[in-house]
């Protein structure tokens, strides 16, 4: 299991914190245009760079991508690991940690994505340790940067810091009151934008949503991070104060939604994702406020573990879709049984 998805303070609401920087080799061409024999050689640099003594203690492990099959290429999407996009240009590889809170990716988008994920809401350490990373990998391989513009990256809204800060929440209470539109337009005045959970045009599955930066240039690092902290700071005291105000102003509706959403993962034969992610999310509005005797980790490790892609690969055999929500009912079950 990832190992930033642990306990934490903020757990109630945070579930992680992340930093992606972006970053071109100088004088290569872009990915979409960089040869194949070429996409092979910075990844051989990458792997070089992190065996050197700077680097070798996080002990970064290499796959590439071409190597996979599709269910694995899955698993590290869902994982958080690797974005959809990687596996499309020649040569993509991705280093990660043992612990999966670092991943490399190699000829993405941008020939290099630094990423950093940490557990709860500690985005200020994300950044640092991107940060270090960052200045060790420009020191061995050299990046394409602009005195005027920063960065240079291929696409032009990542031009300038090349940085995407993210934290993700739990914002089921808001989801009900319908107040997430409202937080869009609020969000917007201070440069940040919402997203589901695997980012850019994705679902917020399990009322789980990702707050970022819109803004890459004319901006700096440190700025971005404290706007990011300040904002995700109101919007998480927003949310406690909703569920707060729900439960003691309208305990018996709360209460019945939870409550049913929980005895249906505890009966259901056969489940999708999409319906178990909904219910998950209210198991888990219902164990923060104490209605449920179920430990948030249980409904975290869950929420990670049903996706079709790792349920596949804890069982360790192809399915269908219709034998994936059985195994999907089976799996949640006897994970809410034994927690109990």
């Amino acid at each position: 299991m990832s190992s930033w998805n642990q306990e934490d303070k903020e757990r109630d609401i945070v579930i992680s914190s992340r930093v992606r920087l972006a970053r071109n080799v100088k004088e290569l061409p872009f990915p979409l245009l960089l040869p194949e024999n070429r996409a092979k050689h910075l990844v051989e640099k990458m792997d070089g760079c992190l065996k050197n003594e700077e680097m070798a203690a996080h002990h970064f492990i290499k796959t590439e991508i071409a190597d996979l099959d599709k269910i694995n290429r899955q698993v590290l999407v869902e994982k958080h690991l690797t974005s959809p996009e990687l596996g499309a240009n020649k040569g993509a590889s991705v280093f990660v940690t043992p612990q999966e809170d670092i991943s490399i990716m190699v000829n993405e988008e941008d020939h290099i994505r630094i990423q950093c994920i940490k557990k709860g809401f500690q985005i200020q350490a994300a950044f640092d340790q991107a940060n270090q990373i960052d200045d060790a990998l420009e020191a061995c391989i050299g990046y394409a940067f602009h005195e005027k513009y920063g960065y240079l990256t291929s696409c032009p809204s990542n031009v300038g810091t090349g940085m995407r800060a993210s934290v993700m929440l739990h914002l089921p209470t808001m989801t009900l009151n319908n107040q997430i539109n409202n937080m869009v337009v609020t969000m917007s005045k201070f440069g940040l934008t919402i997203r589901g959970i695997y980012g850019e045009h994705s679902q917020a599955l399990g009322d789980l949503y990702q707050i970022s930066n819109q803004n890459t240039l004319g901006v700096t690092e440190a700025d971005t991070v404290q706007t990011l902290h300040d904002v995700s700071r109101e919007i998480i005291k927003k949310e406690r104060e909703l569920r707060y105000e729900i439960l003691n102003n309208n305990r018996v509706y709360l209460e019945d939604k939870i409550y049913r959403a929980y005895g249906i993962l505890k009966s259901a034969r056969t489940i999708t994702s999409e319906e178990s992610m909904k219910l998950l999310s209210l198991v888990r509005l219902g164990s923060d406020l104490d209605l449920l005797d179920q430990r948030i980790e249980t409904i975290n490790h869950l929420m990670t573990d049903i996706q079709p892609g790792i349920l596949t690969g804890l069982y360790g055999t192809a399915m269908d879709e219709a034998t994936r929500d059985k195994v999907r009912a089976d799996h949640i079950r006897e994970q809410l049984q034994e927690k109990e």
